[in-house]
């Protein structure tokens, strides 16, 4: 019997518990996930090109690279792949996020504290999209 193929899924969020939850319920949901908690070293990683991703979740606050910076460094990489933005902070992210992707259907946006059943099916969702 042929093995199903999983999506993968990068994850990439500088708080460690968010990364191990996110984690474990997209891999509870049948997904392969990379998770990191720098996002410089999961730029690295995409750059290698020892993987690629269906799907990125990224929190958009953190040191170094935030998650758009990020997201457009992938982009030049894979043109095609979509991405789920997480941030727990307030309106000035959202008005950045209509900014640069009103017309996207590539990209979604959550705002935390995130119900983990509700992110399973958004990436279920987008996906499969």
């Amino acid at each position: 019997m042929a093995k199903e193929k999983k999506n993968k899924i990068l994850v990439v969020d500088d708080e460690p518990d968010n990364t191990s939850i996110f984690s474990m319920s997209l891999e509870d949901g049948g997904f392969e996930v990379d998770a990191f908690t720098d996002p410089l070293l999961a730029l690295s990683m995409f750059k290698s090109g020892h993987k690629r991703y269906d799907y990125l979740v990224l929190d958009i606050k953190m040191p170094d690279m935030n998650g758009f910076e990020l997201y457009e460094e992938i982009r030049k990489i894979d043109n095609k792949v979509k991405a789920c933005f997480l941030t727990a902070f307030g309106e000035g992210y959202t008005e950045e996020f209509g900014r640069r992707f009103s017309t996207s259907t590539n990209v979604s946006f959550m705002r935390k504290p995130i119900r983990v059943d509700d992110l399973v099916k958004k990436v279920n969702k987008m996906v499969n999209t």
